[in-house]
């Protein structure tokens, strides 16, 4: 918002008014129309007029970039409305604010917390104090192109300059933007101020919108540096009016910019180079960082134009070998297209040291500062202050030892700049704490001593003390004086840290003869631990027996007691002291004992031995027991188990409970595994087999070489249509469980039995053609083909049998073929052949 002075009529000044508002083209959203303008006292903040103006005119303003030097680069587009008007206020002392609450800020923006917040635009009308032509002020009016292409992390420049009719210095910075009263509406008189400043978060500050890359020049508006990653940042920029030195009106441009990834091919190299420290090196490389630029050229000239140094590399490195000042030059793309070139100097002049010290930090009194620089070459030839109050402007200075009066407390950020003549600068940067009263530490605040003692107050701080009142007191003067007051006193510590003063004080406490009561005597279970308690305004304590007090030298110590034992305590103050003793008498814990551990079978039950002579005892866990309250209980349980018995004497010296615990261990379920059904011939050995087991016994023996192994050998002399072999399988504790294997006892040679037909139709009645070999080592093949000589189900698997498909596809009822090969027992080979009919 901007105005200017069009004439006056007596005392009432009239003001041609233009509220300006941006837009993004395309966003969906409609300008207020009407806009709600108000006035306010500039000193009161009271509100003197609401008045609606409608939009006056409306426009578009767009860059359409076609650089070929840019890297996607953005449309820039503007909906731009104005409201202009006219204002006629009387003159007054302090003056005016013009304010305009207008739409909500859109959301999603990078540098401001909350989701959606308003704004509040405004312009400053000034009144007749500091400058008495004040209300004849027309304002400083924002001239520079918003169509500005801003690309993430490259280079930019932006310009907020300003024009001003009156010809009044201008001094820019970046300041806070404003919410509105409202949290954002349209339509509504914008609240009194002052205004609600936005929320900047993370790196980004009212002085710092953008980040710390990017600065404002305060002579020129010109905001310039890296930007930020891509996002919508809002950027408010202060334009103060000096007249006569005296800062006038200060007015405001909003905006938001848009920053998106593209970059720009271009040399960018900063502004100088200062090797003014402690290097001679400098290395250093383009601001820019676009992927259209393929080629550097580096080159540094002396003072007389001569080359020394030249370089290709994307970073530049170099040692320079003499002091002077030189001129560093980047060519970029050279000869192809987006060239482009910069140049900057560098002065190399090492030995610069900046620094400054600084006496006074009390509140509304001076604080001196001196410059500490020293230099080995050159001289310094100008300074500059910046004493750190970031809400004025006026806390600056250019003398070497300035004197600067804080109006406010808190850390201060000061920066020293200086400039050498030859051309060097540098800056120190110290944190002033600026306080209305200097910290005191006091050791303690109240102690107490034995008449005719002494004791030494302690207290720390920056500056001079001094102690009162001078009764017998020793080193007044000083942090730690020595007292030794015959009464209760109290001593008063003043600190005086460069004019600034504070108090603390602390209480001595004088006594004639120490308080000491002791709690009664008591009965614990021996080898407890118990804090003894004492009721003593002593300050040292003294126990014995020393070896048994955990926390000597303090008023409740914890103790250990085996037996029974009296301790005796001395609580001293200085020279003051009183005696006195307390009994601890114990008594045993009642004696328990779990018994051993065991190990039982698995589903078996463990029968504990519990042993005490306690009125009480329970076992633990219960849901395992059949009586967890008798010492003796049969427990079940399903894994390893710890079962504790807990005992107790209730009613006694000690009734406590105590505890002990058997561990029984459950063994895993016996599995005894044994081998298929199968057969054999007359005099044919057959070896069994069994597992699951650490002992085995088998039944019958008459038939084996061996009944107590885990693989005896079985020898059958007669036919037998069926023989079972019973084993007992034991684990480790005697425990077992048996399995058996049916054998059946053919009185022929070595054969393989193949049924003449079957019928797979899945009533579970000779589904399945199966060879079943007996007196056979292996089955070589067992083949199956139909009629046209198609082998349709091989196997060597003895029982493994065909189901009557080829592929999942049933096959037709019909005669086939069956061939086997295979070796008996003695290892002879075996052929067989027949047919089979598949009944459907």
């Amino acid at each position: 918002m901007f105005y200017a002075h069009i004439g006056s009529s007596g005392n009432n000044h009239s003001y041609s008014v233009t509220l300006k508002l941006f837009m993004r083209c395309g966003s969906g959203r409609q300008f207020p129309n009407p806009a709600i303008i108000s006035t306010f006292d500039k000193g009161t903040g009271t509100r003197i007029s609401d008045v609606t103006h409608f939009m006056s005119s409306q426009e578009t303003i767009q860059l359409v970039p076609n650089d070929p030097c840019i890297t996607d680069p953005p449309t820039i587009c503007y909906e731009v409305a104005y409201y202009n008007f006219v204002v006629t206020l009387p003159a007054s002392v302090s003056g005016y604010i013009l304010a305009s609450e207008v739409n909500f800020r859109i959301r999603g923006i990078n540098n401001i917390s909350s989701a959606q917040v308003g704004a509040t635009y405004t312009a400053e009308i000034p009144g007749t104090i500091p400058s008495a032509t004040g209300p004849t002020n027309s304002s400083a009016h924002f001239t520079g192109t918003d169509l500005v292409v801003v690309c993430a992390d490259n280079y930019f420049e932006y310009s907020f300059r300003a024009a001003d009719q009156n010809n009044d210095n201008l001094r820019y910075s970046f300041c806070p933007g404003y919410n509105s009263s409202s949290g954002g509406g349209m339509n509504n008189p914008a609240g009194q101020p002052p205004y609600q400043h936005l929320n900047y978060i993370g790196q980004f500050s009212s002085t710092a919108p953008l980040g710390p890359r990017v600065t404002i020049n305060q002579n020129t508006g010109l905001i310039s540096g890296i930007a930020p990653e891509p996002g919508i940042y809002v950027v408010t920029v202060c334009a103060e009016e000096i007249r006569d030195g005296q800062v006038i009106a200060v007015q405001r441009k909003d905006l938001q910019i848009n920053i998106t990834d593209c970059s720009i091919a271009s040399a960018r190299l900063e502004e100088d180079y200062m090797l003014c420290r402690d290097s001679r090196t400098l290395t250093t490389q383009n601001i820019s960082n676009s992927p259209l630029i393929v080629s550097w050229n580096w080159s540094v000239t002396n003072a007389g134009g001569t080359v020394l140094f030249s370089s290709t590399n994307p970073i530049f490195n170099y040692t320079f070998p003499v002091n002077g000042k030189y001129t560093l030059k980047l060519v970029v793309n050279r000869g192809q297209p987006c060239s482009d070139s910069a140049t900057a100097p560098v002065y190399v002049f090492p030995g610069m040291r900046t620094g400054f010290d600084f006496t006074g930090i009390c509140y509304q009194k001076p604080t001196t500062f001196t410059d500490q620089t020293t230099l080995q070459t050159g001289s310094i030839t100008r300074w500059s202050w910046d004493f750190g109050e970031t809400q004025l402007f006026n806390d600056t200075s250019h003398l070497r030892n300035p004197t600067y009066t804080y109006p406010g407390t808190g850390n201060k950020r000061v920066l020293l700049t200086v400039w050498a003549d030859n051309g060097c600068r540098d800056t120190a940067m110290r944190t002033v704490g600026i306080i209305t009263k200097p910290p005191i530490t006091l050791g303690f605040k109240d102690t107490l001593i034995c008449r005719n003692d002494e004791v030494t107050l302690l207290a720390s701080g920056t500056g001079i003390f001094s102690w009162s009142p001078s009764v017998q007191i020793q080193n007044a003067n000083s942090p730690n004086p020595t007292v030794s007051p015959p009464v209760t006193t109290r001593y008063i510590a003043t600190l005086n840290t460069d004019g600034c003063e504070n108090t603390d004080s602390v209480l001595v406490r004088v006594v004639d003869f120490v308080t000491l009561q002791l709690m009664p005597d008591t009965v614990i279970c021996s080898t407890d631990t118990i804090q003894l308690r004492v009721n003593s305004d002593g300050l040292q304590f003294y126990w014995t027996p020393e070896a048994q007090v955990i926390t000597p030298g303090v008023g409740q110590p914890k103790v250990v007691t085996v037996s029974d034992t009296r301790y005796d305590v001395r609580a001293v103050i200085g020279g003051c002291f009183a005696n006195s003793s307390v009994w601890v008498r114990t008594e045993p814990y009642p004696p328990v004992n779990a018994g051993n551990d065991t190990t039982i079978c698995y589903n078996t039950p463990a029968f504990l031995q519990g042993n005490t002579n306690a009125a009480t005892w329970r076992w633990t866990p219960a849901a395992m027991m059949t009586q967890s309250t008798q010492l003796f209980p049969a427990a079940y349980p399903p894994q390893n188990t710890n079962f504790v018995l807990t005992v107790s004497n209730p009613g006694t010296g000690c009734p406590k409970p105590v505890s002990d615990s058997v561990l029984v261990t459950v063994l895993p379920k016996i599995i005894p595994v044994v081998g298929n059904d199968t057969a054999v011939l007359v005099d044919q050995p057959l070896q069994l087999l069994a597992s699951g087991g650490v002992r085995y016994a088998w039944e019958p023996a008459i038939f084996l070489n061996n009944s107590n192994i885990a693989n005896p050998i079985a020898t059958l002399y007669e036919a037998a249509n069926n023989i079972t072999f019973q084993v007992r399988v034991y684990n480790e504790l005697g425990c077992y469980d048996t399995t058996s294997q049916e054998v059946k006892v053919y009185a022929t040679p070595p054969t393989v039995f193949v049924p003449t037909a079957f019928t797979p139709n899945n009533d579970g009645k000779n589904d399945v053609l199966r060879p079943i070999a007996v007196g056979m080592q292996e089955i070589k093949r067992f083949q199956v083909y139909n009629r046209w000589g198609q082998l349709v189900f091989s196997t060597r698997i003895n029982g493994h049998g065909w189901d009557g498909t080829v592929n999942g596809q049933p096959q037709a009822s019909n005669s086939y073929v069956w061939f086997v090969e295979a070796t008996d027992y003695l290892g002879k080979p075996y052929f067989l052949k027949g047919t089979v009919v598949l009944i459907r």
